[in-house]
């Protein structure tokens, strides 16, 4: 099994279209479509790496992006996005530690 660089709950910085987001969830290889991955992923970064989807700060949306386009960043502030209580529980210094979800 391939090994992640990043977790979930941790805030990233996208390399290319520098925005930050938190990590709600992560595949060890692409697994979305065919045609979302020929018309979405512009890099087009191979799909045997892990790949992330993120909750994107300042937005109501979430993207999926593969490892090699993201960076730490030491920014910690709040995100700002309606979803994050659906997966993250935060603390008062803006940890935030991931709900159980039940099936």
């Amino acid at each position: 099994m391939q090994k992640t660089h990043f977790y979930i709950g941790q805030i990233i910085q996208h390399k290319l279209f520098d925005y930050r987001g938190i990590i709600f969830d992560v595949d060890f290889k692409y697994s979305g479509t065919d045609d979302w991955y020929n018309n979405v992923a512009h890099s087009r970064p191979s799909k045997n790496q892990p790949w992330y989807k993120i909750l994107v700060d300042n937005a109501t949306h979430e993207t999926y992006v593969a490892e090699q386009n993201l960076s730490s960043t030491d920014l910690q502030h709040i995100i700002n996005n309606p979803f994050v209580g659906l997966y993250f529980d935060k603390s008062a210094d803006n940890i935030y530690t991931p709900k159980i979800i039940k099936n």
